[in-house]
């Protein structure tokens, strides 16, 4: 016989209403985090990885991938849901400043739209989603949606 624990720390639907801000934890992102997601990706895009060539380009250095930067706020975000999370079905980012090795993001989101899913004990939840950086300037926006239980 078999026995599933339910993990349970995240904000469930009915902890929800539009207007509402949840601020994710803060992470500062490292060389580590740029090599082992050029790796993943398969992005090894000089601009990411060599410092002398990023000192020749409009940045003046290395910059995080965009899609690094918003997987790290997906997850620090993310756990706000633990365990109430059904699916991430749907995201869109705009990248407006960047992100260097050193620096620290955090997300800032705000739920924008509430739908009742009674076929998933819950509903979709829309966030309109900021990244901040340690000077408290947005470095990336978008929206996101997910299925959340109640």
């Amino acid at each position: 016989m078999s026995q599933r624990t339910r993990y349970t720390v995240g904000l469930s639907y009915r902890e929800l209403s539009v207007g509402q801000r949840i601020t994710g934890h803060a992470i500062t992102v490292t060389d580590a985090h740029i090599a082992a997601f050029a790796g993943l990706s398969g992005d090894f895009n000089p601009l990411h990885v060599d410092e002398e060539y990023a000192k020749g380009t409009i940045f003046k250095g290395r910059i995080a991938h965009g899609l690094l930067v918003m997987s790290l706020i997906s997850g620090s975000l993310g756990m706000t849901f633990a365990g109430t999370a059904v699916a991430f079905t749907e995201f869109r980012a705009r990248f407006l400043k960047p992100v260097r090795p050193g620096d620290t993001i955090r997300p800032v989101a705000e739920v924008i739209g509430l739908k009742d899913e009674p076929k998933y004990n819950g509903g979709r939840v829309r966030l309109k989603i900021n990244v901040v950086n340690q000077r408290n300037e947005v470095v990336a926006e978008g929206e996101a949606e997910l299925i959340v239980t109640s």
